[in-house]
């Protein structure tokens, strides 16, 4: 019992000292420029409303976007995600973000996603500019938009302070939830 027991925390120690270095990893990979960051989110945005016409809609009344163009998420037991992305109000970009998350649990895989949030309320807007990062499920109300709430939404129908929207997925893991993540301004 004793062995078995020093075998689970070696283990666990080992993961969590793999969760820095892993996001260190993430971020180096995924440093990009200004301009990288803004192509990328132009594109990433194209995308989205090629393939959710409703995202479009949405984007005419948002008073913000919040744009991730490509996130990246490992994980086998320990797990975590980042990418990094841009804040529009309008065709502007006016700030640089990153979207980091960890997580722990039965998980195993690689992934890529994107994902966009629309900021709806002056609220929405303010928060993020002046906290010094934003928990997702902790501040303005996010309702993340799968296809069965599409459906059912219209720019006569929003209520929330924020709709988020998850697009093209990529890897082998199960599941993509952006709850507890936390998006915090950087500079570029």
């Amino acid at each position: 019992m004793t062995n078995m027991k020093t075998i689970l925390t070696a283990l666990m120690l080992a993961s969590a000292a793999a969760i820095p270095m892993s996001v260190s990893i993430f971020a180096s990979a995924n440093a990009a420029t200004a301009e990288d960051l803004n192509k990328d989110a132009s594109q990433a945005l194209a995308t989205l409303y090629r393939t959710n016409p409703v995202a479009e809609q949405m984007s005419k009344s948002a008073r913000a976007v919040l744009v991730f163009p490509k996130v990246i998420k490992a994980g086998l037991v320990f797990g975590g995600s980042y990418g990094e992305g841009v804040l529009r109000e309008g065709p502007k970009v006016v700030n640089y973000y990153n979207s980091v998350s960890g997580s722990w649990g039965l998980q195993a895989g690689a992934q890529s996603y994107g994902y966009v949030v629309f900021l709806m309320s002056n609220k929405a807007v303010s928060y993020i500019n002046d906290t010094k990062g934003w928990e997702i499920g902790v501040g303005p109300t996010v309702v993340l938009v799968n296809e069965g709430v599409a459906k059912n939404l219209s720019t006569s129908t929003l209520k929330d302070d924020a709709y988020a929207f998850v697009f093209d997925q990529e890897g082998l893991m199960a599941g993509v939830s952006i709850e507890g993540t936390k998006i915090s301004k950087i500079k570029r």
